[in-house]
């Protein structure tokens, strides 16, 4: 599971100037130049995938941003369709674009993190361009290591 993880994970990340920092179960940790973030790949993506999804929560010194959700959705969401995180009882509304989205605010990121912490899986879930609701999900596990790893790779930066 350890290289198919690192397999997966290098594929859905920009290989410039790129260092693994661990990997945590099905969670990796990385830096680059700009910033750190821990990453995983769906254990299930919706249907008609299209691209590859993510998870990750990066920290941007330069940006000032620290532990911030981003998502990239399997499939191209209907802009008039809510996207929903749910991670273990939580609900979080996403700000969302085309393919992507994150927490609406610094305090959101905190609480989805904190909620990552404690959960063993979470799905992002909205509605697909032409109607069909999906739901791309992921286990959790390694997941804390992996964002407190990539948080001390990016001290003092």
């Amino acid at each position: 599971m350890k290289g198919l993880a690192i397999l997966l994970l290098a594929a859905v990340t920009p290989p410039a100037a790129r260092e693994t920092v661990g990997v945590y179960r099905g969670w990796a940790a990385f830096r680059d130049p700009d910033r750190c973030y821990a990453i995983a790949a769906p254990v299930k993506a919706g249907r008609a995938r299209r691209r590859q999804p993510f998870a990750s929560v990066g920290t941007w010194p330069g940006r000032g941003l620290r532990s911030s959700l981003h998502v990239r959705l399997s499939r191209a969401h209907d802009r008039s369709a809510a996207v929903t995180l749910s991670v273990g009882e939580r609900r979080f509304t996403l700000v969302a674009g085309r393919v992507d989205a994150w927490a609406r605010d610094a305090a959101s990121d905190r609480a989805i993190v904190a909620a990552m912490r404690a959960a063993r899986s979470m799905s992002v879930e909205t509605v697909a361009v032409g109607g069909r609701s999906f739901a791309d999900t992921y286990a959790l596990a390694g997941a804390a290591t992996a964002i407190d790893a990539a948080l001390l790779a990016c001290v003092g930066r």
